[in-house]
């Protein structure tokens, strides 16, 4: 009997009998080339082409499509059929696919595995069950499943059918759902879905095929629930580099920033994953899909945005807290901002924005929900660049309009290639490096709570510039409640920000709350855990106000953001 820790480490070989669903043909054929190549496993291959048959006598040295389909045509001539292009295509479809099997059954021969190929639909549970009972008494007890099966049916949602759905959706929901049944889930060491990226980031004209793939991801987290003994995972795949992408739309990925996956490095990256102990259940294997940017219309128009805000759907209020009152960061406000034009014109991304206030800050008295409004207002468009007016307003009790924040906003196609900050200086000075009591331990320390507290110690400081590490952890999505983090990331922003506030409090003794951005431009987003700098230049300082340079960037100083004319109202702090 194996042990439970033994079925964990377990790694496939060649006792494995792999199930695979859409393993005839294409790159899920690959796929399973590939691991037969690695462990000369054995293979049930599924799909719906008949390959029963053998290739008649006059197809017999033809494999060039143009000379297949000249002889498909004279053979329905011959047969006293009046052929038709739909004819003509269907029967090109089904001899080149059978070819497809046959080679992938040789392929897998010469690695040194064993498989066969069964002709039956995946969402036909009860045809499935019959005929891999057969090949299961031939070959073993199934120990692994790759379902790769899938169709497209891409349009837009309004002219997609009801066929159109199930077409997409049944053979990778229903299919998954049939193998399980047919398969027992605890006797499995691996189980592979053939999910895609679209599932995570979702794509124009594939609202049904994001669903099915979703589904898959959400289902390998239940069966590793639930099978703890059993290696399994969800892999997004992004577009893969065969014959199903044509050299047009390749060029409309690159245009996007997505790079195609050669076949021989995905089916490699399988085969590692395969050998990889139990690891994520979930992953992404491409470039992540960005829209492309939306037609325009010339003519400039308005928006109003109305959200109802509280301390309970936003729990990271408790982290930002000020005089014992949950207040809104400047940040999170941009974000709403930016948030709000990207989902107006989608294949648009922030850039920044420009004379950015905080005109009256938004704290919260109670959990009452309050509701405060966005109005945006185009002032220039076109295909490159798109720049709003915004502002953020909410009436008080006796219906008064009191404005909270305003700014100017620009989207871009294209973002600028990162600059280099000139003025880098990362040496430590060893008599100014403090650690470890920045947030919340009395005195000087700054106020923020968990979701802010980002910064790791102070490189390097005096009246001119301070140089600051930071790596924020990742503030879960619920806690970011209704301001998520997208292109724009509000926590790490405000992170960048406390430079100012370190430098007036150690140097002053002077607490220094944000009032004005001059100019932001961000070239490339931070994630969490990831190590960043911040430089913060002194430009000016009197007795009400510091202004400074904020910029976020790389060991190397190439830029993630820049904040140019930041500025901050100082509270001085009692005596003692």
């Amino acid at each position: 009997m194996i042990s439970l820790e033994e079925r964990i480490t377990k790694g496939m070989d060649a006792n494995s009998v792999c199930l695979v669903s859409g393993g005839g043909k294409g790159i899920t054929a690959q796929a399973a080339i590939a691991v037969a190549r690695q462990y000369q496993c054995k293979f049930i291959l599924l799909g719906r082409s008949s390959i029963s048959q053998p290739e008649a006598t006059w197809l017999r040295d033809c494999n060039s499509e143009l000379e297949l389909k000249k002889r498909i045509l004279e053979h329905l001539l011959e047969q006293g059929t009046k052929p038709t292009p739909v004819m003509v295509q269907k029967e090109y479809k089904a001899i080149t696919a059978k070819r497809e099997i046959e080679q992938t059954l040789r392929e897998i021969e010469s690695a040194g595995g064993k498989a066969e190929y069964l002709s039956v639909d995946v969402t036909d549970e009860t045809a499935l069950a019959a005929e891999l009972a057969v090949a299961v008494e031939r070959l073993g007890s199934v120990t692994a499943i790759i379902h790769g099966a899938g169709n497209l049916a891409d349009k837009p949602i309004e002219k997609k059918s009801e066929l159109d759905y199930d077409i997409v959706y049944a053979p990778k929901v229903l299919g998954l759902r049939n193998l399980l049944s047919c398969v027992d889930p605890s006797q499995l060491d691996y189980l592979v879905l053939f999910s895609s990226v679209v599932g995570f980031y979702g794509n124009a004209g594939q609202t049904d095929y994001a669903l099915a793939n979703d589904i898959l991801n959400k289902t390998a987290h239940l069966v590793k629930r639930d099978h703890p003994h059993c290696r399994v995972v969800a892999i997004d795949w992004g577009p893969w580099d065969s014959g199903m992408v044509s050299p047009q739309l390749k060029q409309a990925f690159a245009e996007r920033g997505i790079e195609t996956i050669p076949i021989e490095v995905g089916t490699q990256m399988l085969v590692e994953e395969l050998a990889t102990p139990n690891q994520d259940t979930q992953i992404i294997i491409g470039s992540p899909l960005t829209p492309s940017a939306i037609a325009i219309d010339p003519q400039l128009k308005s928006y109003q945005i109305r959200r109802r805000l509280s301390i309970a759907a936003n729990p990271f209020l408790l982290d930002h807290v000020i005089a014992n009152r949950p207040v809104l960061p400047a940040a999170c406000a941009m974000s709403w901002i930016t948030n709000s034009c990207e989902q107006i014109y989608p294949g648009y991304k922030y850039f920044g924005c420009q004379q950015f206030k905080v005109l009256k800050g938004i704290v919260f008295e109670d959990n009452i929900p309050q509701e405060y409004i966005l109005d945006l207002t185009e002032i220039t468009k076109d295909r490159d660049q798109i720049e709003f007016e915004a502002r953020i307003w909410s009436k008080n009790q006796a219906g008064k309009i009191r404005y909270h924040f305003s700014t100017q906003l620009v989207l871009k196609v294209k973002i600028p290639d990162s600059p280099q900050y000139e003025s880098l200086n990362l040496t430590p000075q060893p008599q100014q490096v403090i650690k470890n009591d920045f947030y919340q331990s009395g005195g000087l320390s700054l106020f923020h709570g968990a979701s802010f507290q980002g910064v790791q110690k102070i490189l390097n400081c005096n009246e001119e510039k301070i140089t600051i590490q930071c790596s924020l952890p990742p503030v879960a999505s619920q806690v970011q409640g209704q301001f998520p983090v997208q292109t724009f990331n509000p926590y790490i922003l405000d992170v960048q920000i406390h430079s100012l506030w370190l430098w007036s409090q150690y140097l002053h003794q002077q607490i220094c709350l944000p009032s004005a951005i001059a100019h932001y431009e961000q070239y490339a987003s931070i994630a969490f855990g990831e190590t960043f700098y911040v430089s913060c230049e002194i430009k000016s300082k009197t007795d009400t106000a510091v202004v400074a340079d904020v910029i976020a960037h790389k060991q190397n100083g190439q830029i993630y953001s820049q904040m140019m004319g930041a500025r901050g109202t100082i509270i001085s702090l009692p005596p003692g």
